[in-house]
């Protein structure tokens, strides 16, 4: 039975994109507490279903696919560079293709002007009415005003003209520094991107017998079931461990284990794996907020994905790549990395950051596993004996040494120098991802 949240949410699912949205309203139409229906709103729009623009309220968006989610809605612009809205509310939730800066003739401006663009321009009114009637947004900057007559075809084509106080420069980089971390988002995978649903997977319930598990386990070859209640709670987790010896009339929930580890649509499939590797366990459940069953992950599941998105050219440059693409090997036998410091990787003092200094000692140790065969691993932990601060553009040569080597562990230390001197030395413990 679905709870009063669950409800909220697949109304509020269920409305046509553009909809206003209130906590009043929903509170009224479906009998709940005020708190309740703010509660419901609030996951709504970390789903990315609704969006609260200040001045105007919560409007129902279109939910992104992972193939589009680099595209912005007209309503994120507006959170983005604090804008007010003046005129074409109804179409906030619309996504734009591109933007376009005004800073030339209109004639030229409206040859890269056309419908689903946003105009970004200052205090030019016939450059906001033409780029309207093209069926393009308008962005002005400067907080300055639109005219009457640009508002009311705004209203009438449902395009937004948005205000705000920043320069045209500051708007752009703005834009489209949230368009990259877009393409950032778009290559993490998460485990609503790879589960198996409800719908298809395979569990037994709580009032059953062992037998009930031999049955599941000849049917699907799988060796291992979630367990649920009447409610669609997850209550545990069966496996043939679990039943070795025992009696077939056994109840199912006197040998599952109970409390089992769970992951929600949100968790990272990073996470996921390094999780069951760690626990050593080969199946996952996957739950909502309440503990009800969504679906389960199998460990096979995760590391075909994450050596699938390994594969995936990357859009979106992330401090990790950074590193990657200034790591330079020199030598492949006793392996020597060198490292170029970059503005990038500098904290306020302009010397290299902890973080960068940590990850390009993880990335360096990943790449001597992966040449002495030994797959992916994750960075358990480090210890970090010294570090002096190494100026930017300096070269760094680092210099792995593995101590102690194991079927699931790997310890290994790490001089780096500059030049001939000594600048940093560590030790760190990398878990290896085995199938």
């Amino acid at each position: 039975m679905a709870t009063k949240h669950e409800i909220i949410l697949q109304y509020i699912e269920s409305l046509p994109v553009g909809d206003k949205i209130s906590v009043r309203r929903i509170a009224k139409e479906l009998e709940v507490s005020e708190g309740t229906a703010y509660r419901a709103i609030k996951e709504a729009e970390n789903q990315r279903y609704v969006s609260t623009i200040e001045r105007v309220g919560t409007i129902r968006i279109e939910k992104k696919k992972k193939e589009n989610i680099d595209r912005l809605t007209f309503a994120e612009v507006v959170n983005i560079v604090d804008g007010q809205v003046l005129g074409g509310k109804s179409g906030l939730h619309k996504t734009l293709t591109k933007f376009v800066i005004g800073a030339m003739q209109l004639e030229d401006m409206m040859r890269y002007t056309d419908a689903g663009s946003l105009l970004i321009v200052g205090n030019r009114t016939k450059a906001h009415f033409t780029a309207l009637k093209a069926g393009a947004a308008v962005l002005i900057t400067g907080g300055f005003e639109a005219s009457e007559s640009s508002k009311k075809v705004a209203d009438e084509l449902d395009l937004p003209i948005i205000s705000t106080s920043y320069d045209t420069f500051t708007v752009a980089t703005m834009i489209n520094r949230a368009i990259y971390d877009q393409l950032i988002k778009k290559e993490i995978l998460f485990i609503e991107d790879i589960y198996v649903p409800y719908q298809e997977t395979d569990f037994l319930r709580v009032n059953d017998e062992v037998k009930a598990y031999h049955e599941k386990n000849v049917q699907t070859k799988h060796a291992g079931f979630p367990v649920i209640d009447a409610h669609q709670k997850i209550v545990g987790i069966v496996t043939a461990r679990d039943v070795i010896g025992k009696d077939h009339s056994e109840s199912i929930e006197k040998v599952m284990t109970k409390n089992p580890i769970t992951v929600t649509m949100k968790t990272s499939v990073a996470t996921a794996g390094h999780r069951m590797i760690w626990e050593g366990i080969d199946l996952m459940p996957v739950i909502n907020d309440y503990g009800i069953l969504e679906g389960v992950i199998s460990r096979q599941d995760v590391l075909k994905a994450l050596q699938l998105a390994q594969r995936q050219p990357q859009q979106g440059e992330t401090i990790d790549d950074i590193v990657k693409s200034q790591m330079k090997v020199l030598q492949e036998d006793d392996v020597a990395v060198e490292f170029t410091v970059t503005p990038q990787m500098t904290n306020q003092f302009g010397a290299i950051s902890y973080g960068a200094f940590t990850t390009l000692l993880a990335e360096v140790g990943n790449y001597v596993l992966k040449i002495r065969k030994r797959g992916d691993s994750v960075a358990e932990n480090m210890t970090i004996y010294f570090i002096k601060p190494v100026q930017m553009d300096s070269v760094l040569t680092v210099r792995p040494n593995i101590l102690d080597m194991s079927r699931k562990f790997v310890k290994m230390e790490f001089d780096v120098f500059v030049g001939n001197t000594l600048v940093g030395k560590a030790m760190m413990m990398f878990q290896l991802l085995e199938r």
